[in-house]
């Protein structure tokens, strides 16, 4: 007879443990508890089926695997817990005996420090594991470095991760590993590529933070402490790893003054030594012809010597140049078939981005965000970066009348005026600062707004510096990682690039009727009820010819009416049946036809002067009765298809089609929006004219 298996000893309800025998289990407290699943990277799970997981009465119960709590019955963080905990006992007893001293002393002394080297090693057994898990140890670590201090952010927290992700960005300009970024309104997102790895994190702005007590900051804190170790450990191998001494030289008092990057000095860890001169002559050493030669004739036998040895040098660096260049080089994958898959293009690379800002010295005017702009420069190979002396110290010049300055970044209008007048100078040290009075420029500089510079780096080449001009309407900021599909809408591209056919030749002809406008064009029904002009619903006839509606209304008489009623049965354009039948009109008759349609928000297709048709209007007729011709065929051809298919491949089909569907209207409505303000746009600009 088989053993019988006895309730909650097998299955989900040993395989899981509940947070509360969880903690008797570790003999810790619960904040300890939430502390150490923290370190380690436990979290709660949920089984597949409560009931029989949950041995208690209650429902809301957090879960965790069995064997991740044993895991951590092992863990030395446990002895430093129960440390801290019999030393917290002390320091109360201390304090309810008015021993403040031994207080303070125990405090300082006795609190055992918790390092959490040893599980930074264990979670990430390799430097590429810990790389690709540095997105949110960024981003939280940002987060903090931009917090007002309080209790609960302590200042020493804020200067540690402030310290650390200077440290971090500095390696990234040191190596030109920064490649992408995008200013979003959550903040700014960096992308840097380190060792083949996408690394993407997000930065807040600096403004005013608010601190909210429904935050409970306890939590991030842990995180904090542990990213700190993580991205230490990071920092000190990439640092190691080019070379450089880790961690760089620290100047606090230029730190105190706003210099930010400038405050840190990165040294080398072992500098090459340097090759062996050549020496310029070579003589030739051959023997007894040596001795043999004249001093005029050994003169001209060093001088072919040594061009032939230039020659050699010259000719072994073209080489190593060309070679370096191969290597660097990055391949560009071109589409092979027309009708063949686009193959991404692989980003800049590092040579590339060193070079991007190289040549330009530029000047960032105290309303830019001087922090992020300088990162972004500095990071894409300019060396030459000035602001001025109340933004913070480090600039390479304060000096805003500079020569050398190719651009300015500036985020506020400035009129063009002539020569800049110059308030004064006055001495800062032994340089030399002047201030250029507002609304003037320097001839010869270029000024541009802070998105230039991101749209350079996401693009990987300068951009037209009059796009950005101050005071100008900015191009559309996208976003470097998403780029639009087919049937999307890009803003970057066209409109007769994403039109669809016959799109343009609609907006024309709406225009031209007098309809409503395209981002109304949903509304157009509704307005069309509350019209000026009564019609009557019985009597009235709607044709589609030419894709105008005409209705007869209650000012027409009985034969009008007759004759407008046959003419709707019969598919046959109201005015062009007048036309035909009565050719000679008089000019009252056209007038009045022409008060009628403007009354009912429409146009006649016909010419006042000859009475003949349009020739544009009748073409775009004719295309729109071959495109719906068209469209007509293409439907019945794929109804049917979808009667060969089966029921689950028909509703899944109908569902790519409301999704594809949903998508086009979207990206039409956004060219109708954008159809209307070019056209606005060209409007005001023939009525400057």
């Amino acid at each position: 007879m088989a053993k019988q298996k006895k309730k909650g000893q097998s299955g989900q309800a040993k395989n899981y443990i509940t947070r509360t025998q969880a903690v008797r289990k570790l003999q810790i407290s619960l904040p300890d508890f939430r502390r150490l699943c923290i370190f380690k990277g436990i979290y709660p799970r949920e089984p597949r089926n409560i009931k029989k997981a949950n041995k208690s009465a209650t429902h809301s119960t957090t879960f965790y695997y069995t064997k991740d709590i044993q895991y951590l019955l092992h863990e030395p963080l446990l002895a430093k817990f129960r440390e801290q905990k019999a030393l917290s006992k002390k320091i109360a007893r201390s304090l309810g005996r008015n021993e403040v001293q031994d207080a303070v002393r125990l405090e300082k002394q006795a609190m055992p420090k918790i390092k959490l080297d040893h599980i930074v090693r264990e979670r990430y057994p390799t430097f590429i594991d810990a790389l690709r898990d540095l997105d949110d140890a960024l981003s939280l670590l940002f987060l903090f470095a931009n917090l007002p201090s309080t209790s609960t952010v302590p200042p020493k927290i804020i200067a540690r991760c402030q310290r650390l992700c200077l440290e971090f960005e500095h390696y990234l300009i040191a190596t030109n590993s920064l490649r992408k970024s995008f200013l979003s309104i959550k903040g700014i997102y960096y992308q840097a590529t380190i060792q083949g790895q996408d690394i993407m994190w997000l930065v807040p702005y600096k403004f005013v933070q608010k601190v909210t007590q429904d935050v409970d900051y306890r939590i991030m804190g842990t995180f904090v402490e542990f990213y700190c170790t993580l991205l230490g450990f990071v920092n000190y191998r990439l640092y190691t790893s080019i070379g450089l001494v880790y961690p760089p030289k620290y100047d606090g008092a230029s730190d105190d003054r706003g210099a930010d990057l400038a405050a840190f000095t990165l040294e080398g860890k072992s500098v090459a030594a340097p090759e062996e001169q050549k020496s310029s002559t070579k003589k030739l050493t051959n023997g007894h012809a040596q001795s043999g030669n004249s001093e005029a004739l050994q003169a001209q036998i060093d001088k072919i010597a040594k061009e032939a040895t230039q020659e050699e040098d010259h000719t072994q660096q073209e080489a190593e140049v060309d070679d370096t260049a191969d290597e660097t080089a990055i391949d560009e994958f071109t589409v092979a078939a027309p009708e063949g898959d686009t193959l991404p293009q692989p980003d800049i690379s590092g040579d590339q981005a060193s070079s991007l800002f190289a040549n330009l010295t530029v000047y960032i005017s105290r309303e830019a965000p001087r922090h992020s702009i300088e990162f972004l420069l500095r990071a894409f190979g300019c060396k030459r970066i000035a602001w001025d002396i109340v933004s913070g110290d480090g600039a390479f010049t304060h000096d805003e009348t500079d020569p050398r300055i190719t651009h300015q970044i500036v985020d506020r209008p400035i009129p063009a005026q002539a020569l800049p007048a110059v308030q004064g100078a006055d001495e800062t040290g032994d340089q030399k600062t002047q201030v250029v009075k507002p609304g003037y420029i320097i001839p010869g500089r270029q000024y541009v707004q802070p998105q230039w510079v991101w749209d350079s780096v996401n693009e990987g080449k300068l951009q037209r510096t009059d796009l950005y001009a101050p005071g100008a309407t900015l191009p559309p900021h996208l976003s470097p990682w998403i780029k639009p599909g087919a049937g999307q809408y890009d803003p970057r591209a066209t409109l007769e690039e994403q039109e669809l056919e016959g799109e343009a030749d609609d907006a024309a002809e709406a225009l031209e009727g007098g309809e409503v406008d395209d981002d109304e064009s949903d509304q157009s029904e509704a307005s069309a009820d509350d019209s000026d002009v009564d019609v009557d619903e019985s009597d009235s006839g709607s044709v589609d010819a030419g894709d105008m509606d005409v209705a007869a209304t209650d000012s027409d008489s009985d034969d009008d009416t007759n004759e407008s009623s046959a003419s709707s049965i019969s598919g046959v354009n109201v005015d062009d049946q007048v036309s035909e039948d009565d050719s000679d009109l008089d000019s009252e008759t056209l007038h009045q036809k022409e008060l009628e349609a403007e009354a009912q928000g429409k146009a006649l297709p016909l010419n006042s002067a000859s009475g003949q048709q349009d020739p544009q209007r009748a073409a775009r007729a004719k295309a729109k009765k071959q495109r719906q011709a068209k469209q007509t065929k293409q439907q019945e051809e794929i109804e049917r298809q979808k009667m060969m298919m089966s029921n689950k491949k028909r509703k899944l089909y109908e569902k790519m089609q409301h999704g594809n569907q949903k998508r086009d209207l979207e990206a039409e409505k956004l060219r109708a929006k954008r159809r209307k303000l070019e056209r606005t746009a060209a409007g005001g600009a023939n009525a400057k004219k």
